[in-house]
């Protein structure tokens, strides 16, 4: 990645970041796009952990990945501590690599 693009990309991140308390109060948004972003941001983060869980290089990541990203999705939804819910997805992923038991 050429410093070009880095300081293009910088600019961009920094312009998008400004837009948001530069344009309060002069655009409004009906409450139903409101809804659709927020569900919109909600399918975007689903499809990047499923893609991330599932893939890497192209291929398939195994089963030790899908299931310590399950374990750490389900402690989530039970609103388990942040730490815990890392180090057991972590650890779920480690024993079934470890032990062969999931490729």
């Amino acid at each position: 990645m050429t410093l070009g693009v880095v300081f293009a990309l910088a600019a961009g991140t920094y312009a998008m970041r400004l837009a948001g308390p530069l344009l309060r109060g002069r655009l409004r948004i009906s409450p139903q796009w409101e809804q659709l972003m927020s569900i919109a941001a909600i399918v975007l983060l689903g499809a990047f952990v499923a893609t991330s869980a599932l893939f890497e290089s192209g291929g398939f990541a195994g089963w030790a990945r899908f299931a310590g990203v399950a374990v750490g999705g389900v402690l989530a939804w039970r609103r388990a501590p942040f730490v815990l819910v890392v180090v057991a997805a972590a650890g779920t992923t480690a024993l079934l690599r470890l032990f062969e038991l999931a490729a």
